[in-house]
Protein backbone atom coordinates (compact mmCIF):
# COMPACT_ATOMS: atom_id res chain seq x y z
CA UNK A 1 0.00 0.00 0.00
CA UNK A 2 1.33 3.76 -1.25
CA UNK A 3 2.03 6.19 1.60
CA UNK A 4 0.93 9.72 0.47
CA UNK A 5 1.79 12.41 3.73
CA UNK A 6 1.66 9.65 5.89
CA UNK A 7 -1.41 8.19 5.27
CA UNK A 8 -1.63 4.76 3.54
CA UNK A 9 -3.85 4.40 0.29
CA UNK A 10 -5.24 1.33 -1.00
CA UNK A 11 -3.16 -0.20 -3.93
CA UNK A 12 -6.04 -2.49 -5.45
CA UNK A 13 -8.03 0.63 -6.73
CA UNK A 14 -7.27 3.07 -9.37
CA UNK A 15 -5.18 6.00 -8.49
CA UNK A 16 -8.12 8.35 -9.09
CA UNK A 17 -10.20 6.19 -6.36
CA UNK A 18 -7.36 5.63 -3.95
CA UNK A 19 -6.51 9.27 -3.42
CA UNK A 20 -9.44 9.88 -2.38
CA UNK A 21 -9.14 8.51 0.61
CA UNK A 22 -6.85 11.54 1.88
CA UNK A 23 -9.12 13.48 3.72
CA UNK A 24 -9.87 16.84 1.50
CA UNK A 25 -9.60 14.96 -1.69
CA UNK A 26 -12.81 14.11 -3.86
CA UNK A 27 -13.55 13.01 -7.22
CA UNK A 28 -12.71 16.76 -8.68
CA UNK A 29 -9.62 17.06 -6.93
CA UNK A 30 -8.51 13.86 -7.63
CA UNK A 31 -9.10 13.63 -10.93
CA UNK A 32 -7.28 17.42 -10.88
CA UNK A 33 -4.14 15.53 -9.46
CA UNK A 34 -3.87 12.95 -11.97
CA UNK A 35 -3.60 15.47 -14.70
CA UNK A 36 -0.95 17.94 -13.43
CA UNK A 37 0.99 14.97 -12.07
CA UNK A 38 0.72 13.48 -15.54
CA UNK A 39 -0.49 9.95 -14.27
CA UNK A 40 -3.01 7.88 -16.03
CA UNK A 41 -5.89 7.76 -13.56
CA UNK A 42 -6.60 3.93 -14.57
CA UNK A 43 -3.20 3.11 -13.18
CA UNK A 44 -3.58 0.97 -9.88
CA UNK A 45 -1.93 2.74 -6.90
CA UNK A 46 0.13 0.02 -6.12
CA UNK A 47 1.82 -0.10 -9.29
CA UNK A 48 2.91 3.75 -8.87
CA UNK A 49 7.01 3.89 -8.90
CA UNK A 50 8.35 6.63 -5.93
CA UNK A 51 8.64 9.52 -8.67
CA UNK A 52 5.11 9.45 -9.20
CA UNK A 53 4.42 9.72 -5.66
CA UNK A 54 6.73 12.91 -5.18
CA UNK A 55 5.05 14.27 -7.95
CA UNK A 56 1.87 13.58 -6.75
CA UNK A 57 2.82 14.99 -3.42
CA UNK A 58 4.43 18.31 -5.00
CA UNK A 59 0.84 19.02 -6.93
CA UNK A 60 -1.30 19.23 -3.93
CA UNK A 61 1.55 21.34 -2.08
CA UNK A 62 1.69 23.97 -5.40
CA UNK A 63 -1.86 24.19 -5.26
CA UNK A 64 -2.10 25.06 -1.44
CA UNK A 65 -4.38 22.69 -0.78
CA UNK A 66 -5.42 21.91 2.89
CA UNK A 67 -5.35 18.48 3.45
CA UNK A 68 -5.94 15.67 6.51
CA UNK A 69 -4.28 16.76 9.70
CA UNK A 70 -4.06 20.48 9.31
CA UNK A 71 -7.88 20.57 7.50
CA UNK A 72 -9.55 18.33 10.39
CA UNK A 73 -8.14 21.06 12.87
CA UNK A 74 -9.26 23.86 10.68
CA UNK A 75 -12.60 22.25 10.37
CA UNK A 76 -12.42 21.55 14.33
CA UNK A 77 -11.32 25.27 15.53
CA UNK A 78 -14.41 26.79 13.13
CA UNK A 79 -16.66 24.72 15.36
CA UNK A 80 -15.30 25.96 18.57
CA UNK A 81 -15.26 28.98 16.88
CA UNK A 82 -19.42 29.25 16.71
CA UNK A 83 -19.64 27.39 20.22
CA UNK A 84 -17.97 30.27 21.84
CA UNK A 85 -19.93 33.04 20.07
CA UNK A 86 -22.83 31.12 21.42
CA UNK A 87 -24.58 31.58 17.65
CA UNK A 88 -27.18 29.28 16.62
CA UNK A 89 -25.12 27.18 14.40
CA UNK A 90 -22.48 26.58 17.69
CA UNK A 91 -25.72 25.87 19.94
CA UNK A 92 -26.96 23.55 17.49
CA UNK A 93 -23.45 21.71 17.67
CA UNK A 94 -23.42 21.53 20.96
CA UNK A 95 -26.63 20.32 22.10
CA UNK A 96 -26.04 17.54 18.99
CA UNK A 97 -29.05 18.37 17.02
CA UNK A 98 -28.92 19.06 13.18
CA UNK A 99 -27.19 22.60 12.20
CA UNK A 100 -28.39 23.44 8.72
CA UNK A 101 -32.01 23.87 8.90
CA UNK A 102 -33.63 20.37 8.57
CA UNK A 103 -36.62 19.15 10.25
CA UNK A 104 -36.38 17.33 14.14
CA UNK A 105 -39.36 16.60 14.41
CA UNK A 106 -39.04 13.07 12.90
CA UNK A 107 -36.11 11.78 11.35
CA UNK A 108 -33.19 13.69 12.46
CA UNK A 109 -31.92 10.52 13.84
CA UNK A 110 -28.33 10.39 12.91
CA UNK A 111 -27.67 13.27 14.93
CA UNK A 112 -30.03 12.74 18.08
CA UNK A 113 -29.39 9.06 18.44
CA UNK A 114 -31.98 6.30 19.13
CA UNK A 115 -35.46 7.22 20.62
CA UNK A 116 -35.76 7.20 24.24
CA UNK A 117 -39.02 6.43 25.43
CA UNK A 118 -40.99 9.19 27.89
CA UNK A 119 -43.80 8.91 30.19
CA UNK A 120 -44.61 5.09 29.47
CA UNK A 121 -45.26 3.65 32.73
CA UNK A 122 -47.53 0.09 32.95
CA UNK A 123 -49.01 0.07 36.56
CA UNK A 124 -49.55 -3.96 37.77
CA UNK A 125 -54.11 -3.53 36.89
CA UNK A 126 -53.13 -3.37 33.72
CA UNK A 127 -52.12 -6.60 33.00
CA UNK A 128 -55.07 -7.84 34.97
CA UNK A 129 -57.46 -6.71 33.34
CA UNK A 130 -56.28 -8.60 30.17
CA UNK A 131 -57.34 -11.78 31.96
Amino acid sequence: MPRILGVEIPGDKKVEISLRYLYGIGPTRAKILCEQAEIDPNLRAKDLTDSQLTRIVRAIQENGWVIEGDLRREVQQNIKRLQAIKCYRGIRHIRGLPVRGQRTSTNARTRKGPRKTVGVVRSKDAKRAKV
